[in-house]
């Protein structure tokens, strides 16, 4: 029998970009064949390209081209260190003692733990961990809801989520999706975001408008690749991002920029923003962000005088202590502009009205009010949990029909869940988690607390691709089955009013190699086992989806056949002409009612970082620089891919950047190791000198942790060695008040060589 060859329709999950892709796969025929079944050979991984089948084909080519994370597929699928089979810990947890069972064995065992634990302590005692939503987190989210509990808990309050839910108080939907195309787009403001690297994609996209004379202008404290090709790059003080996007609506209102039909018609509280919008002029703004005053205004005129605008934001403002007021005046800017729902502006895409919704999906009608009082952290940080999420669902549903799924927009407050783990620390005991595709010991803020508690749970289970630091703790370690060998449905969490489909390129499970499972098969397990049968009636995950696409009139397969697994209905301008805004008053709230029920400011306003040379100057002579992290950096995602040789080569150590005049002064030369300290701890990092960023400021890398090294504590992969959470700060006190989010690019600290030993 000859080798065949086919191409598989995939969607890549490797980040945030979602390209569809055809993955090459051969047939090496096998006497007998390989697997039950299998009647065709093995199959084996070839290659990655894009899918030129596809639609949109051309706009993934040079992204899916230039990856090198899709040119060493074959690597990552084929690793020695995937996680293949269920383990169970064997000896103390943390030992590294585990023995192989089987998936029934394990999900048997673990339902039994986790019934266990609902009838002695309450459902709400049984939370989990999510990722970057690139798994199937509205399963998860069924699952916890029918159970009982709502304390999910994840980096959604930090990142895209937080996004979300601000745009949905202003403009009644996410309007993060850049409306950035060539040929029309004028301006694009970037704000903290680094899109060669965090957003590629859409990069390409932003080099075609730039081409063709587009104005770019970025606001950052690090001259990034995008900050080298603006127009005008603006460098504040990490953390003052709130008052210096108010200046720019200052400059705008008082210069008369706006769009005043739009505005008169559309926004409410346009005489209230003006009021508040006096305090920041850009003389007083300056001297708080250290960008000059002409800068602002010069910033605010080419954005406002070049239309259409569109702004990108990601994985910058989310982060840092001001985020909410920070992101509630960067949505302002397109409403006063007149920059909302037009082409090449900042777009309003509803969901696609012809998939089951992710909402319902998640099954957010059967949460009682008990249930939602009880969510962690919900008492205090009000937006981002149950009483806003509820609030902006109301208004979605009444306009559009509609909310949006909740997987990143209403989560459990993470530090108060942590705290809860602990004993005495919360307003109920946690007592068991489970950690699904995350990596909270590398990701989460305060590293040594979110050790402490997960050591303290009665049971902790953790699904993912590979042994993490978190996973060595675990009592139970499950292997995920990879986007490669899923199959899936792409809505973009029902926020960009498009349906992408992709089949499984290879198979989960191969007799005497792997038996991998999906996130959903893991979830459907644990609820048919909890007595959830009646609300999982699909077996499988395609079952599922072809649930999902039934109002089409297809299956996934028939999908996948017929429309290229892709459909977006002809995107109109302007709709809130027709609809309003999903918002109490029907219109832009530039002042918040949604807010001010919720008890917090109505109004963008500016608060100093809570650690900054201003806020604690005592502090500051200890620890005299400003600390930022995150910075997105290729080929890596988050705590990621540093397993993969081929990467791993090409980003060997963790680099923190710092600028040569305060290298010089500390005695430091480009590619030595340093200590960055803080009064949480310590790490190290190996210097970079970057003239790009100020003296006073230095920047570390995130995620990282050292798979090669031992697993057994106190190894841990090496989490300890030059993971930054370690020096991040989760404070409750400290966190955002109506969003919980915690400061991860405005902190202080110290630097200094690392000694070396003989």
């Amino acid at each position: 029998m000859a080798i065949s060859r086919e191409i598989k329709h995939a969607i890549c999950m490797w980040c945030h970009n979602h390209c569809r892709v055809g993955v090459h796969v051969e047939r090496i025929p096998l006497d007998p064949p390989f697997s039950k079944g299998e009647t065709g050979g093995l199959p084996r991984l070839v290659q990655m390209l894009e899918d030129e089948s596809h639609p949109h084909a051309a706009s993934y080519r040079p992204v899916v081209r230039s990856c090198a994370r899709a040119r060493n597929a074959r690597e990552w699928f084929y690793h020695p260190d995937r996680l293949s089979y269920p383990l169970k810990r064997t000896g103390e947890r943390g030992e590294g003692r585990w023995t192989k069972i089987s998936w029934d064995q394990a999900l048997d065992e673990i339902a039994a733990r986790l019934r266990e634990i609902k009838d002695k302590y309450g459902p709400e005692a049984i939370i989990s961990s999510s990722g970057t939503s690139r798994t199937h987190d509205e399963y998860r989210t069924r699952f916890f809801n029918i159970l009982g509990s709502q304390n999910v808990i994840g980096q959604g309050t930090i990142c895209f989520g937080s996004t979300n839910m601000v745009s949905s108080i202003v403009v009644g939907w996410p309007a993060n999706h850049t409306g950035v195309r060539p040929g029309v787009t004028k301006a694009i403001l970037v704000i903290g975001g680094n899109p060669p690297h965090g957003e590629n994609r859409l990069w390409f996209n932003m080099l075609a408008c730039v081409n063709q004379g587009a104005k770019l202008i970025v606001i950052d404290p690090r001259r990034t690749e995008t900050a080298e090709r603006a127009d005008l790059w603006l460098q504040p003080r990490p953390g003052t991002d709130a008052a210096l996007l108010m200046a720019m609506v200052n400059v705008i209102i008082e210069e008369e920029l706006y769009d005043g039909n739009f505005v008169a018609k559309w926004c409410h509280g346009f005489d209230k923003l003006r009021e508040r919008a006096r305090d920041f002029t850009p003389e007083r703004v300056s001297k708080i962000t250290w960008v000059p005053a002409e800068q602002i205004r010069e910033a605010a005129r080419l954005y406002a005088q070049n239309k259409p605008a569109t702004t990108f934001s990601m994985m910058g403002i989310e982060h840092i202590h001001n985020s909410i007021e920070a992101l509630h005046a960067r949505f302002i800017l397109p409403a006063l502009t007149g920059n909302l729902d037009i082409k090449g502006g900042d777009v309003l895409r509803p969901a696609h009205t012809g998939v089951v919704s992710i909402y319902d999906i998640e099954m957010n009608d059967i949460v009682t009010p008990e249930q939602k009082a009880k969510m962690l952290g919900a008492d205090r940080f009000r937006l981002m949990t149950a009483p806003g999420y509820d609030l902006i669902a109301e208004n979605q549903k009444r306009v559009y029909g509609r909310a949006i799924g909740r997987a990143t927009c209403c989560l459990a407050h993470g530090p108060t869940a942590y705290r809860a783990m602990l004993d005495g620390n919360g307003p109920y005991p946690v007592k068991a988690m489970i950690t699904l595709s995350s990596n909270p010991l590398v990701t989460q803020a305060n590293t040594k607390l979110v050790y402490k508690a997960i050591k303290n749970l009665d049971f902790y289970a953790v699904m993912d691709f590979w042994m993490t630091p978190c996973a060595e703790l675990a009592d139970y370690v499950l292997p995920a089955a990879s986007w490669l060998e899923r199959p899936g449905l792409w809505q973009f969490e029902d926020t960009a009013g498009f349906v992408d489909a992709g089949e499984a390129a290879l198979p989960a499970v191969v007799e005497g190699q792997y038996d991998r499972r999906t996130d959903y098969d893991f979830f459907r397990g644990l609820a048919i086992r909890l007595g959830q049968e009646k609300y999982w009636p699909w077996q499988t995950l395609e079952e599922a989806y072809d649930y999902r696409l039934a109002p089409m009139g297809y299956t996934l397969k028939s999908f996948i056949t017929h429309k290229n697994g892709y459909d977006a209905p002809p995107t109109k301008e302007k709709k809130y002409e027709t609809t309003g805004f999903a918002t109490p008053t029907g219109k832009v709230e530039l002042y918040s009612t949604i807010l001010e029920k919720l008890g917090y400011d109505p109004l963008p306003h500016f608060e100093e970082p809570v650690e900054s040379p201003v806020s604690d100057p005592e502090m500051a002579r200890d620890y005299p620089l400003i600390l930022i992290t995150g910075g997105r950096f290729l080929p890596m995602y988050h705590s990621e891919h540093r397993q993969i040789p081929s990467l791993r080569r090409q980003h060997p150590d963790p680099l923190v950047q710092i600028n040569p005049d305060t290298a010089a002064r500390l005695k430091i030369k480009d590619g030595d190791w340093v200590w960055i300290e803080t009064p949480r701890g310590r790490v190290k990092q190996k210097c970079v000198l970057f003239k790009g960023i100020d003296p006073r400021v230095v920047h570390t890398e995130h995620g990282w942790w050292f798979p090669e090294l031992p697993g057994e504590e106190p190894w841990l992969h090496g989490v300890w060695e030059s993971n930054i959470n370690v020096c991040t700060d989760d404070a409750l006190e400290h966190c955002h008040p109506a969003g919980g989010g915690w400061s991860l690019r405005a902190g202080l600290c110290k630097v200094y060589k690392v000694k070396q030993y003989p």
